[in-house]
């Protein structure tokens, strides 16, 4: 199949430079100058990844992260002209899958949407009615859901295929690097800091019935612990 992206950045040099770049890729690209034009493309559009500048007008990449918090089915890579590690974590709090600092290299960015596509395109590869239940907690792993005491969970792609691989590998313990390889792909270039950042995330959305849930394994990295049923 053939991935559609939305590049959305104010700065139409770069917007077009980016969707040229990804176009001799094969993607189908779709472009936009400011972040309603953004959202309104996507509804219409319906992307498997956006490449959002931070700040455009009228709606910026945080503004439109927030707006799409539900959306399990897009990856977000956020574009920043700072450096600053607040601003990264923020855009991975609010949903974003992966940040690049401008000035950057195209060939990286087309591999980084790659990678962004390959991950949203594994949903469905789950055997059917395949299902974890720990406790209160369900994961289905073909419908892409996961409820605690029978509330859904809104949880982003990354979030869900992180807590699905703890879940599957039942109390072994994962170094950050075997889950950054794993959950964001070998050709991932952000920090062991983004696993951190989401088992924060996963912790604060499965609530104090299940904090036991997702454990620090000082030194090494993480591991999920609890009866399966």
């Amino acid at each position: 199949m053939s991935f559609k992206v939305i590049v959305a950045d104010d700065e139409q040099a770069i917007a077009h430079a980016v969707a040229y770049a990804l176009k001799r890729e094969g993607f189908e690209v779709e472009t936009a100058y400011d972040g309603e034009e953004a959202l309104r493309k996507t509804e219409a559009f319906q992307p498997q990844v956006l490449v959002l500048d931070v700040m455009m007008p009228k709606l910026s990449g945080f503004d439109i992260c927030r707006k799409l918090g539900s959306r399990t089915d897009i990856g977000i890579l956020l574009l920043t002209v700072k450096d600053d590690i607040v601003d990264k974590i923020v855009g991975l709090e609010l949903g974003a899958d992966d940040y690049m600092t401008k000035p950057f290299d195209l060939r990286e960015l087309v591999a980084r949407v790659k990678a962004l596509c390959r991950r949203v395109d594994k949903k469905g590869e789950s055997q059917p009615g395949t299902l974890i239940a720990i406790g209160s907690l369900k994961l289905q792993l073909e419908q892409r859901t996961v409820s605690v005491g029978g509330k859904e969970l809104i949880l982003t792609p990354k979030e869900f295929d992180l807590l699905a691989l703890l879940l599957i590998h039942l109390k072994r313990v994962f170094t950050r690097e075997e889950l950054l390889e794993q959950v964001w792909g070998m050709d991932y270039a952000g920090g062991t800091r983004t696993v951190d950042i989401h088992i924060q995330r996963l912790r604060s959305k499965l609530g104090p019935d299940q904090q036991q849930l997702l454990q620090t394994v000082y030194g090494v990295g993480y591991k999920a612990a609890g009866d399966s049923s």
